[in-house]
């Protein structure tokens, strides 16, 4: 299979179609391979325009959804970025094409030891992986210039807004088990934010203190 062709009509007829327009996401989705981020036995339907399960209950998202989430960050390139959800390690390496630095955490460490080894491989050493509750995100780092949140959250952590520089945006998806709303916050000022609601959505919960508990999920 020619995964290249295979990715550049993902980006056409799944991301690009469907209104994504920011060149810098773009250019990051043609040039990440997302079946190295997948079981080989699904290799070939990681350009699919679904999400796909990596192991340990949790799914790597739908290539459009991965490209509305970075594009919501109206990222320029440069920046210090957080990532809640390491998961597959896809996600981060679309944000690593972009930004100067990715700081992500994953609750399961698993799941981290296998994204960094792809990470490695691709080249993409600019990002920092913590394995711990990401729920507190990760404050020896902050602040930062954007929060990407891969999990639903019922109600946003206050440490991210805390971690979150002044002009910097948090996108999370919050709302029920099984379903969310994708939100995009901006901190306006310190102690002061902007909220909006940018499309419905549904992904696997936020695990943590600060999020569900391991009970309820």
């Amino acid at each position: 299979m020619d995964f290249a062709i295979s990715r550049r009509r993902m980006v056409e007829q799944h991301i690009k179609s469907r209104g994504v327009t920011d060149a810098l996401v773009l250019e990051a989705m043609l040039q990440v391979p997302r079946h190295l981020f997948v079981e080989d036995a699904l290799a070939g339907q990681a350009y699919g325009d679904y999400p796909l399960p990596i192991g340990h209950r949790q799914t790597i998202s739908q290539p459009y959804m991965v490209a509305v989430m970075t594009e919501a960050l109206q990222l320029k390139g440069g920046e210090r970025v957080l990532e809640i959800g390491t998961g597959s390690g896809y996600q981060t390496a679309v944000l690593a094409r972009i930004a100067g630095r990715v700081y992500s955490v994953e609750r399961i460490p698993e799941l981290a030891r296998r994204a960094r080894r792809i990470l490695d491989q691709i080249g993409c050493s600019n990002v920092n992986i913590k394995v711990t509750d990401g729920t507190f995100g990760w404050e020896e780092q902050m602040p930062f210039d954007a929060i990407l949140v891969t999990a639903g959250a019922p109600s946003i952590p206050r440490g991210y807004l805390e971690q979150l520089g002044v002009g910097g945006k948090l996108v999370i998806p919050v709302g029920s088990l099984g379903s969310q709303v994708l939100m995009r916050v901006t901190k306006t000022a310190e102690g002061r934010f902007e909220e909006e609601r940018l499309l419905d959505c549904r992904f696997v919960p936020l695990i943590g203190g600060n999020g569900w508990q391991n009970d309820e999920y």
